[in-house]
């Protein structure tokens, strides 16, 4: 496995560049064969399979795919994917992150050539393989008690402060959908969110819920055929698709009323209504349809644990846990339904699928007289061709 990594990491990339220091943005605009800049530590599953979805050419970082703080899966996925990896010293990240999109590169003997070949600015690169991530990883596993000792200690603390803010009703909306008595169910793009989606298709189709889409929630459910009722999120991973599809539109904003989202959408002429509280847009959302007298809370890739909300980049889940507390045993989650249980087909169950779909058509056969009269003429027939 080593040797492979090593020949990746040695091959020549010729191609363009994108630079984004949100991974997520990055993938809303990167083409298939173009390689992909990141400042992101500790990339998590979803941005991985995300770039995988892309098919980029090759991933550089300018900080550490997996620092070794905790066990980020982000590098793994791409490396068994034969993604070449890279990062680059911390004196080069500014300069790179400013390069314009599509700006020609060639990565070859752990160099990256920016430009044209005759003036090209030569950056050293240091190329990621599965022995260092393993290394990483390792080193993640054994610090992490300690890690989260640090988490639960931040939540807690946190919990402590901003009880009351979650105690509180959110501010009320005029909203055209209608939650009271209805089962309503939150998508958040996380992990497993696309198998979970087609698991609960038929709970989808035959209870019709209100479904709330969070942020890039709302890509997730148009890929799958869904059209979402309400978009609720600070709009920096959904696309503009997306809040165009006729769902009415929630921008979550800062306690303080400082709402980043608010001039995308406005930009798009989008109508819009404004909900300032504390916590994630999963969270807000979750409240939402709690207070909206929901009669049951299906939740979908929502981050429910302290690896999802490292990888997010935040050191506890403090308001998580309050609102969870709060809505009780209305809320479900479906999070990695789709790993409980897989079906498996056997050359016996095709066999007995088979038979089970000849019986009916070989009794309707036997019944029906015009049927029986030609099967005994065809019959016939073969005899005397064959004797």
């Amino acid at each position: 496995m080593l040797n492979k990594w090593k020949r990746v990491s040695s091959c020549s990339i010729t191609s363009t560049l994108v630079a984004d220091c949100k991974t997520k943005q990055l993938c809303r605009r990167i083409q298939p064969g173009q390689v992909a800049l990141l400042r992101h530590e500790d990339v998590d599953e979803v941005a991985a399979l995300s770039l995988l979805e892309a098919r980029v050419k090759a991933v550089i970082n300018t900080l550490p795919f997996l620092s070794g703080s905790f066990p980020a899966t982000g590098a793994k996925r791409l490396l068994a994917a034969g993604i070449p990896l890279y990062e680059v010293h911390a004196a080069d990240a500014d300069r790179l992150m400013q390069l314009p999109d599509h700006t020609p590169v060639r990565i070859e003997e752990n160099r990256l050539y920016i430009g044209a070949a005759d003036q090209a600015l030569v950056i050293p690169l240091q190329s990621v393989t599965a022995a260092s991530i393993e290394h990483k990883w390792r080193e993640a596993h054994q610090r992490l008690d300690h890690t989260l000792s640090q988490f639960i200690d931040n939540t807690l603390l946190y919990a402590h402060l901003e009880k009351d803010l979650f105690l509180k009703p959110l501010p009320k909306l005029r909203l055209r959908v209608h939650m009271a008595n209805r089962h309503v169910v939150v998508v958040v793009r996380g992990k497993h969110y696309h198998q979970d989606l087609q698991m609960l298709a038929s709970y989808i189709r035959e209870c019709r819920p209100v479904l709330i889409a969070v942020d890039g929630g709302a890509d997730a459910l148009l890929e799958e055929g869904y059209q979402p009722d309400l978009i609720i999120g600070d709009m920096d991973s959904v696309s503009d698709r997306a809040l165009c599809c006729g769902a009415e539109v929630v921008v979550h904003a800062y306690p303080d009323g400082r709402a980043p989202g608010r001039e995308r959408v406005e930009r798009l002429g989008i109508p819009h209504q404004i909900i300032p509280a504390p916590g994630t847009s999963e969270d807000v959302a979750m409240l939402l349809a709690y207070e909206e007298q929901a009669e049951l809370i299906v939740t979908i890739g929502t981050h429910t644990n302290m690896i999802d909300f490292l990888e997010k980049g935040r050191k506890g889940m403090a308001s998580t846990l309050l609102v969870r507390t709060k809505i009780g045993p209305k809320l479900i989650d479906a999070k990695g339904v789709s790993q409980l249980y897989q079906p498996r087909f056997s050359w016996g169950s095709w066999v007995l699928f088979a038979i089970a779909a000849v019986v009916p058509i070989v009794a309707i056969l036997t019944v029906n007289p015009i049927t029986r009269h030609a099967a005994q003429m065809i019959w016939k027939q073969w005899k005397m061709l064959t004797f």
